[in-house]
């Protein structure tokens, strides 16, 4: 970490996600806006009927995904959150979470979608997707 004030939440759990949570860490009474960016389990993906979700973690993802997360605070000087489930998931069930507050809505998406790129790039965890007609694939590997 730098000498500026870096202020970052990051965390790997088999647990449900507390969305609410993620963002009240990140908000301070000068920020304007909080974008917050939820990935949800989805039906489908590349064509292909899905029925479910497995996610498995290296077990430093954690220490992955606040790295992440301090690389983008550091940058822009904001606070910045990230959560990302593993374990069984269902359709609909939130997977990541990524919470960043601003002074203005232009830095907070910014950052935002900066820190998700950054997660989906380097952070191990993978997925194994089981699909309608009994297939399961894996993706991330």
């Amino acid at each position: 970490m730098s000498d500026q004030d870096v202020s970052v939440f990051a965390l790997v759990s088999d647990q449900p996600l507390d969305e609410h949570h993620i963002e009240s860490f990140v908000l301070a009474a000068e920020d304007g806006a909080v974008v917050t960016f939820r990935g949800v389990i989805r039906n489908h993906d590349h064509g292909a009927a899905v029925s479910s979700l497995e996610y498995s973690a290296h077990p430093d993802a954690q220490q992955f995904l606040e790295d992440c997360c301090v690389t983008v605070a550091e940058e822009t000087g904001l606070r910045v959150a990230a959560a990302h489930r593993i374990g069984s998931l269902t359709i609909g069930d939130v997977a990541l979470v990524a919470a960043v507050a601003a002074p203005h809505r232009a830095e907070a998406f910014a950052a935002c979608e900066r820190l998700i790129n950054i997660i989906k790039e380097t952070v191990p965890i993978w997925k194994r997707q089981h699909l309608a007609d009994g297939a399961t694939e894996w993706v991330g590997l």
